[in-house]
């Protein structure tokens, strides 16, 4: 369907002279003069053949063609104004793209989300999750959250918080001590970067001056997010962080029968070393510091 040609000058002239009830504050507020809006306005009657004003000395007032034109005018424009006002914030709005291993995003980063947009709602933030090491210029990342020693090239790094690993398991296998691994199964993940300092069941059996029982059995993931969740499931017993699963055992959907508790690496915050971070990255830079101190 083909529409019909209406001059947009003429309709905004007649959305203002009605909405405000004057030719003369229509034209303050177009910054046009009272005359040019007179004339739009008969310009659109001649085109529409309607009469859209009753015209008295120093007064009018809309016909009845004019009264039914109006509303529709009207919130046509608000909708207009509202859609570019919901466009142009968008467009405004600042993003903050961090990368982290997809254990320590789902675990540490996503429940801690409320409170970000709490503090920081006109800042969205992006996660980028991934067990890979990822290059923050090719993937367009702002701040990463690295974890291990390092050193990390062409990246100013802080320390986070240092990791704490520790046997868990879901109190219905009613684990109380050490002497109960020989009878549940004991849940593993792969390390991405073998390394002799990481804290592996074999690492912590070393600590904890004891024998590796004979197992009832293992279960082995590529992911640590899975272990965990194997071990909220009831699927056995699983030496993990501490610090990614606060939520479980304050919940009580795990809990930590028995130590010892054996240091993991350190969990580093990571930025650009030739690039001043902006206003809405310092702010997640921040936060994140802030939440890793209360934790």
């Amino acid at each position: 369907m083909q529409r019909r040609y209406l001059p947009l000058s003429a309709l905004r002239a007649f959305e203002a002279a009605a909405r405000l009830g004057s030719f003369k504050a229509a034209a303050t507020e177009l910054a046009v003069t009272p005359t040019a809006v007179s004339h739009q306005i008969r310009a659109l009657e001649a085109q529409t053949g309607l009469v859209l004003f009753d015209r008295q000395v120093r007064k009018v007032s809309l016909s009845d063609a004019g009264t039914q034109l109006y509303p529709v005018l009207r919130d046509g424009f608000d909708a207009f104004e509202a859609t570019l006002a919901r466009l142009t914030q968008q467009r405004t709005r600042s993003q903050v793209s961090i990368s982290a291993t997809n254990a320590f995003t789902v675990k540490w980063l996503v429940p801690r989300m409320s409170d970000f947009r709490a503090r920081h709602p006109g800042v969205d933030l992006q996660l980028q999750a991934s067990d890979d090491l990822v290059d923050l210029r090719s993937a367009a990342v702002d701040i990463a959250i690295r974890y291990g020693k390092g050193p990390y090239p062409g990246l100013v790094t802080e320390p986070l918080f240092n990791d704490r690993f520790a046997p868990v398991a879901n109190p219905r296998l009613g684990v109380v001590s050490a002497d109960d691994l020989g009878r549940v199964p004991l849940i593993r993940f792969d390390w991405k970067r073998p390394q002799p300092d990481n804290p592996t069941w074999e690492r912590w059996f070393k600590v904890a001056q004891r024998p590796p029982p004979p197992e009832a059995g293992q279960l082995r993931f590529s992911d640590e997010g899975h272990a965990i969740q194997a071990a909220v499931a009831g699927h056995g017993i699983a030496l993990v962080s501490l610090a990614l699963i606060a939520d479980e055992l304050e919940a009580g959907h795990l809990v930590q029968p028995f130590g010892p508790v054996i240091d993991g690496h350190t969990f580093h915050l990571a930025m650009y070393a030739d690039r001043p971070p902006s206003a809405p990255v310092q702010a997640v830079a921040q936060w994140l510091r802030m939440q890793a101190a209360a934790a």
